[in-house]
């Protein structure tokens, strides 16, 4: 199959959407397709272009037999509700010329478009149609009904314009998929027809990404104590995980001189957080930067509890890509979730974490003596286990790829 992708995040970005699409499209490379992509310059989590791309504008390279458009865009220092909106718009202005130039190519059988940013569908939409290809919509974030429950935008009539864009372009496509029963339910609540909706998971590679003892993480490399009971929360720090709870309940935990809050990664809600730590006087958080992808299972396995933190009303709208990893490392996480939803479902369910009430200091800081109190083993085995059985990279794309070619 000729396959073209489009989406803001891409490799080598570490964290969140960039990383799936990335493996996404080497995977289906490395299967015989031939794989396009149309994205930005990389920027993600740490809201900066990479030092190896700054001043650079339209690029094409080739990375792991993908052939790579990337395209400028404007990236703030400090993400507000209305500079993401130009951060966004100024990427669907910056794909013109290279979708005018795709436009004269060689057709491409499948186009598949990742959301969010939910607008960036116009215009693979308009080539589908023009060229007779399929297009397949892939939600990662219900990114309008996000803006809408976390009052990120309250003004109705933009509202009601974005619900209907994200209509039309969920309506013309030819499939919708998404990484949640939950989500899956909220898009059949939209109009969209059940059978037309593909589940595909964000998956974890369980050969590279294992569980590892004590002496094989990253204690040693980052001077933490054998003895202390590490807590870590690891990747974007944005606002949709409501995180200055952290520093609410680290406060609790001062006088506990064997409790470790270890904050791990990038975004814009970092500088903020670390003001918080600060004005606290709190000895007992530590900040770290984003780690490499190899040692990711070290950096898991330095940690006793993981923290997978979300606003109430983010609830079913996301889910969190890091709890895959976690998963895979057998680690034990502290989720934040209500009931109802898919995350406090699969949880539950399969006995693999422990479950608090979100936004709520007191409630985390209950779930966190609680299990600093208690066996976590098996909380762990069912982790590696669930991981294991649902969550494989081979069967999910695999998954995939046969839906691609099914629609053809």
């Amino acid at each position: 199959m000729r396959i073209l992708i489009y989406g803001i995040n891409y490799a080598p970005e570490l964290t969140g959407i960039g990383k799936y699409t990335g493996e996404m499209a080497t995977w289906l490379a490395k299967r015989g397709n031939q794989v396009s992509v149309v994205t930005a310059l990389p920027y993600y989590p740490e809201w900066s272009i990479h030092p190896e791309y700054k001043g650079k504008w339209w690029t094409k390279e080739y990375l792991n037999n993908v052939t790579l458009y990337r395209c400028p865009l404007y990236v703030p220092k400090q993400v507000t509700s209305v500079k993401r909106i130009i951060h966004e718009f100024s990427f669907l202005l910056g794909i013109i010329p290279v979708w005018i130039s795709i436009l004269f190519q060689k057709k491409y059988d499948v186009v598949i478009c990742v959301s969010p940013p939910f607008h960036l569908g116009i215009l693979p939409m308009i080539y589908a149609k023009l060229r007779g290809s399929k297009i397949v919509t892939h939600i990662q974030d219900l990114q309008v009904d996000a803006a809408k429950d976390l009052g990120m935008i309250k003004n109705k009539a933009v509202l009601d314009i974005m619900f209907l864009l994200e209509r039309i372009i969920l309506n013309n496509s030819s499939a919708v998929s998404t990484i949640s029963p939950g989500m899956m339910a909220k898009i059949v609540s939209k109009g969209i027809a059940p059978s037309k909706i593909l589940l595909f998971p964000n998956w974890v590679d369980g050969n590279e990404i294992k569980p590892l003892s004590p002496e094989h993480s990253l204690r040693e490399e980052f001077g933490i104590e054998k003895e202390a009971k590490v807590i870590l929360y690891s990747g974007n720090l944005g606002e949709k995980q409501g995180l200055e709870i952290i520093v609410d309940v680290a406060e609790a935990f001062k006088n506990r001189h064997d409790v470790l809050f270890l904050i791990v990664g990038s975004g814009g809600g970092k500088d903020n957080l670390i003001r918080l730590v600060n004005d606290a006087g709190l000895p007992n958080v530590q900040f770290l930067p984003l780690q490499p992808y190899e040692k990711l299972s070290a950096l898991l396995a330095t940690a006793d509890l993981h923290l997978v933190m979300q606003k109430k009303s983010a609830s079913d709208l996301v889910m969190p890509s890091k709890l895959t990893a976690i998963l895979a490392a057998g680690g034990c996480p502290i989720v934040t979730a209500s009931k109802g939803t898919s995350l406090y479902e699969v949880i539950s369910q399969h006995e693999m974490g422990i479950i608090v009430e979100p936004e709520s200091a007191i409630e985390l800081k209950k779930g966190i003596e609680t299990a600093l109190a208690s066996d976590l083993t098996l909380y762990q085995t069912n982790a590696r286990k669930y991981s294991e059985l649902f969550l494989s990279k081979e069967n999910i794309l695999t998954h995939l790829e046969f839906s691609l070619a099914k629609m053809l």
